[in-house]
């Protein structure tokens, strides 16, 4: 039954509602279905989680018309449609990035790798210290080192037509005129730049071209070219050692994620590339996540 015009629309309990998908993404094996389920709510209703919680206590109802819409967008979700393809947005550190079908999703973890890349330019000595991101992907990491480190310059690179439309987007919205974005291949990044840059950071495709992900997202909706990375997945380190010993001057350093089991095999790299004290870091989950070297 429809609502007519002379009557108003239907409501139905928001509590018993966002309980009831959470049910249905936990049998569709989502992993935080109750957490996905509420944001899901909250983007559907225009508010923030902490919001919809407060509606839900309070027994709040939600009409036909919004309860159409997260009933769609929790099938959607249920088909292991990324979260944030379904909310357009992804959190990073201390922005709101916007994402969708051909750009890889900016994961927590990365947010290490941004940590790291902002402490080596706010420990530079210059005034106008130069950061660069090679592979993009959202601008996740290379618009983070410009609004966090506002007197740097940074110079971000992308090679995929779909992943460059999002990290421009993103930038225009985001960050300031001390950002600057480039179409272009790795090996070539910003030859102007050689020998003058503080920070090189990558988070690069890593995953061996055999080693097919299990989570359905990942499989079904990241790009290939942000995932895999040759057969023992570091092809494009190898890519990025060089690259950044060109780019980088002397004390500059280097700061690459990859797999939780590939830190050995990348210190390797990048030491047979010149790179001095390598070191790899661990994520907030205590695994292996970023590995550095520095210039000599």
């Amino acid at each position: 039954m429809t609502d007519s015009p002379d009557t108003p629309p239907l409501s139905f309990s928001l509590a018993a509602i966002v309980r009831g998908a959470s049910e249905t993404l936990q049998n569709a094996g989502v992993t935080d279905p109750q957490v996905d389920a509420e944001l899901l709510a909250a983007h559907v209703l225009e508010t923030s989680r902490g919001g919809l919680q407060s509606a839900m206590i309070r027994g709040v109802d939600i009409d036909s018309a919004r309860r159409a819409l997260f009933a769609d967008a929790i099938e959607r979700r249920a088909r292991r449609e990324p979260l944030q393809h379904i909310t357009g947005v992804a959190p990073f550190r201390q922005v709101e990035l916007a994402v969708g079908p051909g750009v890889f999703v900016p994961r927590p973890e990365t947010e290490l790798l941004a940590q790291i890349a902002i402490d080596g330019l706010q420990s530079s000595a210059s005034p106008a210290p130069i950061g660069v991101d090679l592979g993009t992907g959202s601008g996740a990491v290379a618009i983070s080192m410009a609004t966090e480190v506002p007197h740097s310059r940074v110079f971000a690179a992308e090679n995929s037509v779909d992943a460059f439309i999002w990290a421009r987007q993103n930038a225009a919205r985001l960050a300031g005129d001390n950002l600057r974005l480039a179409f272009i291949d790795l090996e070539n990044a910003f030859p102007e730049l050689d020998g003058t840059v503080s920070v090189v950071a990558s988070n690069p495709p890593y995953v061996p071209d055999g080693a097919i992900p299990r989570d359905a997202e990942v499989r079904r909706y990241d790009p290939p070219q942000a995932l895999y990375g040759g057969p023992d997945g570091l092809d494009v380190v190898r890519i990025l050692s060089a690259v950044g010993m060109r780019l980088a001057h002397p004390g500059g350093m280097i700061a690459i994620e990859h797999g939780e089991w590939q830190g050995p095999e990348v210190r390797s790299i990048l030491a047979d590339a010149g790179w001095r004290a390598t070191a790899t870091h661990p994520d907030l989950t205590l695994r292996d996540r970023v590995t550095t070297g520095l210039r000599p």
